[in-house]
């Protein structure tokens, strides 16, 4: 499904919906999608359990140049750190949560088929 729609941004809000429905059937509740500051954005932000948990989404029509995961480089990973701070700053009920930054590769490289879900707790260490 998502191989076939060209625009970026559809594209990331269709993973960024298949990544949501998939966590929320795993038992994790929705706080918050896409929390954007001058830092960066959180694609998702959600509770499981006592965990407040930061996700960020990637997805890759083809891995021949690597896998989706592979694409959260330190930069990025700086970025996401910085824009966590920022939230529980903003939101200070989260403060006293534990946190848990986890990544969630959406790859579709087979035709027809359903897209294939990798969901990596603790991928990023803060």
């Amino acid at each position: 499904m998502l191989r076939f729609i060209k625009d970026h941004n559809q594209k990331g809000q269709l993973a960024e919906t298949i990544a949501l429905n998939y966590l929320q059937k795993k038992g994790l509740i929705e706080i918050q999608r896409n929390f954007s500051c001058k830092h960066g954005e959180i694609d998702l932000i959600m509770h499981d359990n006592e965990f407040l948990v930061f996700i960020e989404v990637r997805y890759r029509k083809k891995t021949q140049f690597g896998h989706p995961l592979e694409t959260i480089n330190y930069a990025k990973q700086r970025k996401i750190i910085k824009t966590i701070q920022y939230f529980l700053i903003k939101f200070p009920q989260y403060s006293q949560r534990p946190c848990r930054i986890d990544a969630l590769a959406i790859n579709s490289q087979k035709q027809n088929a359903q897209e294939e879900i990798n969901w990596i707790k603790n991928a990023i260490e803060a």
